[in-house]
Formats: C-alpha cells, sequence, structure tokens
C-alpha cells in the first residue's frame, strides 16, 4: 500500500499582544517550526513539504498512528534541549476567565518554572512570556536564549520554537503569592501591634501624670524652703496656711473652672473681656514684616467667628485693654494715644493724644464719662469723654517709672478713686483734683520692684500686689537678701517674687496682710486678677512661670492653691470679667493660645 505523504500539523495563529511598549502582530510560519530549524537552517523547507503540509490540514487526513509517531520522533529530537536543562514542571497558560483557569491560578504558585524562583512585576526577572503562552521570568529566558546561540530556542515546556525578539514583558501591578499562613501571621502581627500602641499611650499617659506630680512637689517643697530663707533675711515672717486652715476653706469652696474656649492664637499680648456681649478683643501684631498692629475681635459662642479690626496709622503696640459698661472697648498704646472703640461698627470713635507712650487704661461706669490713661513717665491723665481736647487733670506721680497698672474703684464713702502700680509699688489717687499727688499704699522698699496689681472693682477693699527683687542690687544689701534674689527656681525658668495681700484698714489707710512666694517673670509686667465667689470670698489668679499655667490661691491666706490646665508657656494676660447676670469669665492668654473658663460659684 502506498504510504501517505506525512506532514504536521500547522501551528495555530499567534495572538495579538498588547500593551504600552509592544503593539504588533506576530506570525509564525511553518518553515520555523519545521525540522530544518533543528539543523541550523531557517526557513530552508522545500515547497513540496509546505503543499503537503497544508492539504493535511486541509482535510484532516491524518491517522492517528502516523500523528503519534512523528510526536515521538520530535519529541526524542529536542528532549536533549529541554530535558538536559533540568527544567522544571509544566505550568499551564494563564488565559483570563474560566473556572478551570481561576483553578490553575489558585493551585499554582506564580513561580518560574526554569528556576523555581517567584517573577517579579520588574526588574531583570520580570514576568515575561512566549507566543506560545507560557510564562517565565524573562531573565532565564534571555539565558536559555545565549546558551542555544542567541539564535532561537524551544520552550521548555511545550518545545516550540521562539526568539528573542517574541519575548513579551507582562505589566502587572502586583504580583502576589497565595498563602493564608502568611496572612494570618500578618493579622496575627497586625493586632499585637495595635494592643502594643494601646499600652504605649496608656504608659505615655501615666509617665506624664507621675513627671507633673513630681514637678508640683518639688515646687512646694522649694517654695517652702525659700519661705524659711526670706523669714531669716528680712526679719518678717512669711507663713504658709497651715492644714486646718486649709480645710476650713476647702469646706466652703465651691468655685470650680469650666473650659469654654481653647484657641490657637499666635503673638498677642493683651486682652479684655465682654461678658455681658461674650466678645473677647485680644491686641496682636498683623502677620508680616512690616505688619501693622491689629485687634481681633472673637466671639466667644463661636470659636470660628473671628474679625480683624484694622487701627488708625502710628498707633504701635497695645498695651491695655479696658471693656466699659456700655460695650465700647478703651486701649492705651505706645503711640501717645488714649483711644475709644465702638464694638458694634468696630471702628475708632474716640482719640486723645499724650505726651508720652500709655501702659494702662481704666474708666468708670458710663455714667461719670471720665477714662484714664497710665504713662510710661509716671504721670495720670483723666480724660472726659464728652470733650477731649485736653485732659481734666494731668497729675504727676511719685516717681518717674511707668504706671502698668490702672484700676478704677470707689472707696468706702462713694467718693471715685483710682489705684495704680509702678515699680515704686501700688498707689491710690483723688481723680477730683484735690490732692496733687498719689498716696503710696505700703511703705517704701528698695529692694523690690512692683510688677502686677490684682484688684476686684469697684471694690478696693481687697488687693494683691505682687513683687520681684530687684536685679541691680547693691553692695551694702545682705548677703542672705542677695542670695534670695539671685536663687534660681527649681524650674530654670523666672526668679522668686512673692505676692501680698493689702487690705483696707480706714477710708485712706491700708495694711500689708499674708504673704505667698511663686515664680514671677524677670521682666514682664504681667496680670494677675482677683476672683469673688461664695459668700465674700474671693480668689488669686496668677500666670505662674514654672508651672507655665495659672494658678490659684484662697484669699486672705493663699489657702488651696490649685493649677488649671497648663499652656507650656508663659502666661502674659490674665482677665476676669463677669456679666450683669453674675456669669464670671477667667480669660488667659500666652504666645500661642487662648483659654476662657466660665466660673462657677
Amino acid at each position: 500500500m502506498p504510504s501517505r505523504s506525512r506532514g504536521r500539523r500547522a501551528s495555530p495563529p499567534a495572538p495579538v499582544q498588547e500593551d504600552e511598549d509592544v503593539d504588533f502582530e506576530v506570525s509564525y510560519s511553518d518553515d520555523e517550526d519545521g525540522p530544518e530549524e533543528e539543523d541550523g537552517s531557517e526557513g530552508g523547507g522545500s515547497d513540496s513539504s509546505s503543499s503537503e503540509e497544508s492539504t493535511d490540514v486541509e482535510d484532516g487526513e491524518r491517522s492517528d498512528e502516523e500523528g503519534q509517531s512523528e510526536g515521538e520522533s520530535e519529541d526524542e529530537e529536542e528532549e536533549g534541549e529541554s530535558v538536559a536543562e533540568g527544567c522544571g514542571p509544566s505550568v499551564p497558560a494563564r488565559v483570563p476567565g474560566g473556572a478551570a483557569a481561576a483553578a490553575d491560578r489558585a493551585t499554582n504558585a506564580p513561580n518560574c518554572p526554569v528556576c523555581m524562583e517567584p517573577w517579579t512585576s520588574e526588574g531583570a526577572h520580570r514576568i515575561s512570556c512566549i507566543p506560545c503562552g507560557h510564562v517565565y521570568g524573562r531573565s532565564c529566558l534571555e539565558r536559555w536564549l545565549m546558551q542555544r546561540g542567541n539564535i532561537s530556542a524551544t520552550c521548555p515546556q511545550c518545545a516550540r520554537r521562539f526568539k528573542h525578539k517574541d519575548i513579551i514583558n507582562l505589566y502587572a501591578p502586583e504580583v502576589v503569592v497565595l498563602n493564608n499562613d502568611l496572612e494570618k501571621q500578618l493579622s496575627s502581627c497586625r493586632e499585637k501591634v495595635e494592643s502594643l500602641a494601646e499600652v504605649v499611650l496608656k504608659q505615655g499617659k501615666l509617665l506624664e501624670e507621675i513627671i507633673a506630680e513630681k514637678n508640683q512637689r518639688s515646687t512646694d517643697v522649694g517654695v517652702a524652703k525659700r519661705q524659711k530663707i526670706a523669714e531669716h533675711s528680712d526679719g518678717r515672717t512669711y507663713l504658709e496656711p497651715s492644714a486646718l486652715d486649709r480645710a476650713d476653706h476647702s469646706s466652703s469652696n465651691s468655685c470650680c473652672f469650666v473650659l469654654k474656649n481653647d484657641l490657637f492664637f499666635d503673638g498677642a499680648r493683651v486682652m479684655g473681656i465682654d461678658a455681658a456681649n461674650q466678645i473677647i478683643l485680644a491686641s496682636r501684631k498683623a502677620p508680616g514684616v512690616f505688619g501693622e498692629h491689629v485687634l481681633t475681635k472673637i466671639n466667644m459662642s463661636s470659636n470660628h467667628e473671628a474679625r480683624i479690626i484694622q487701627l488708625p496709622p502710628d498707633t504701635k503696640v497695645v498695651k491695655d485693654i479696658c471693656i466699659l459698661p456700655g460695650g465700647s472697648a478703651l486701649y492705651a498704646s505706645l503711640g501717645k494715644r488714649l483711644s475709644l472703640l465702638s464694638m458694634t461698627t468696630e471702628s475708632v470713635v474716640l482719640q486723645c493724644y499724650l505726651p508720652a507712650p500709655a501702659w494702662s487704661c481704666s474708666a468708670h461706669d458710663s455714667a461719670s464719662h471720665h477714662i484714664y490713661a497710665g504713662l510710661q513717665n509716671g504721670m495720670l491723665l483723666v480724660f472726659d469723654t464728652r470733650q477731649t481736647s485736653r485732659p481734666l487733670h494731668s497729675m504727676a506721680g511719685l516717681s518717674s517709672h511707668l504706671v502698668h497698672t490702672l484700676h478704677s474703684v470707689t472707696d468706702s464713702s462713694g467718693s471715685r478713686k483710682v489705684i495704680s502700680a509702678s515699680a515704686i509699688g501700688p498707689c491710690m489717687w483723688d481723680v477730683d483734683g484735690n490732692q496733687s499727688k498719689p498716696k503710696l499704699l505700703l511703705g517704701e522698699d528698695n529692694q523690690r520692684v512692683c510688677f502686677s496689681l490684682a484688684c476686684s472693682p469697684p471694690s478696693s477693699d481687697l488687693l494683691v500686689a505682687s513683687f520681684r527683687p530687684k536685679s541691680d542690687l547693691s553692695g551694702d544689701v545682705a548677703p542672705s537678701q542677695a542670695y534670695l534674689s539671685q536663687t534660681p527656681t527649681p524650674s530654670g525658668s523666672g526668679k522668686l517674687g512673692y505676692h501680698t495681700v493689702i487690705t483696707r484698714t480706714g477710708s485712706a489707710s491700708f495694711a500689708q496682710g499674708s504673704t505667698c512666694y511663686s515664680n514671677v517673670s524677670e521682666v514682664r509686667m504681667c496680670k494677675s486678677s482677683i476672683i469673688p465667689y461664695g459668700n465674700g470670698q474671693h480668689l488669686f489668679a496668677f500666670g505662674d512661670e514654672a508651672l507655665c499655667g495659672v494658678r490659684t490661691w484662697e484669699l486672705p491666706l493663699f489657702g488651696m492653691p490649685t493649677a488649671l490646665p497648663t499652656h507650656r508657656e508663659p502666661i502674659f494676660d490674665l482677665r476676669y470679667a463677669e456679666s450683669p447676670a453674675g456669669d464670671g469669665y477667667l480669660g488667659c492668654l500666652s504666645d500661642q493660645k487662648l483659654q476662657v473658663f466660665r466660673v462657677s460659684r
């Protein structure tokens, strides 16, 4: 029987590979797959062979035995190339879609069949494929081609021939090895990290509380030691309140502070509180190198509602703000001006020109029309808001030291007075012009500087004056006094100062009472406040330099010291205001924070 012509099954047309780097269609002829390529000749087959092969493909006339025989012959010819290199097991081609493909992807790990290492989404061993559809690491395919002479090689799994230009990079965003055990370990590690983070946070808070308590104890011990030093230095005794006194005062203490506003406020130095209209007015310099000084108006009921009020040119730094009963604001500035601001129109409605820079201001109730300015040269000027061309009274002080504090008060007889404070101490002025000079409330002491005075207007029955030692001590000072003034505080900030209670003993006489030591600023003229509460009781509030926050004491014995939440920065201004309904507010201002507490009584 004549034998049929033998031919090979034609290779299916190669698919079109599309990606961002390769955009062409690759077709492979029978010449590239014929046995002639195995002998080194590319595309050297005869026309008759191609014709027979084409006929077999079209008619399908090929016996199973001949196909099997030919397949075994070709496998034997290529076995030396594929098996000799120790290639791994066959990995089926990745075809998107289908249950079988999904099962293969789930069971077969994405490793290169040549080196058995995971391929990557980029780099030398990035995932690549050849026209037959099998996937390898690119570096393994290139190494396989190099071993075969850089001309062509066969696929290690199906023995289909390919060239270097046929290697196509596959672009995958990420190559993931599915491993349930690793996922469980990763989840367990994440839970442990979260648990440890919670433990660290709790321990951090506990450490902060321990440090704060330790600092508080160190401060109390330091105050007690310095009080003993002061007791031996000036012959006077300054005692801490006894435990019994503290217990008596604590039983009747029902004053508490509730934080109402906590705002980031950069660069402000002085403030005023309009408790009746729930308005805060603060002075600061506008941003920029040549920024002018402005006022910021803040609504206490809405933290986000803040308005900038432009001031007239050459106003310069605002040193004091006083809120008048009618809702206007009086402010004193270094531009030698005493100005009245309308809170309704947010504009300056009155300006009084002064002979020297103003450091403080005050006013009586709206019925008097009198406003006051404390000047840098120690003078006190009285103006009438109905006629401001010149002052009603121009009064010289006891010294040329600047007047840093003014309070408008009423004495026991109902007469209007002004209490001021300068470096020499607190003074009382007769603003009706009956006296040409003020009266010093305490005796003169050349070794101290008065830098703050707290009052509870309109009453002048209870005052608290704050002092610090002079820095330029003369040579005849006792060593103990010099030691007292130069002793650093435990925190290393500020210096040792003290607060003294001053009580009225007559219509024009005052006496010094209890004294309490604390850390005070070395240079600033800080503010302090007296807060009334309960049945005729009072608290004294002051910005402690070591605490970097506000500390309060019960008056008149400075009992039950209490610290408000710290600012972590020195306190620049401290104001207490009370609304007609009796609601009290305490404002605390530092370099970058403004806090307002509602005082519950």
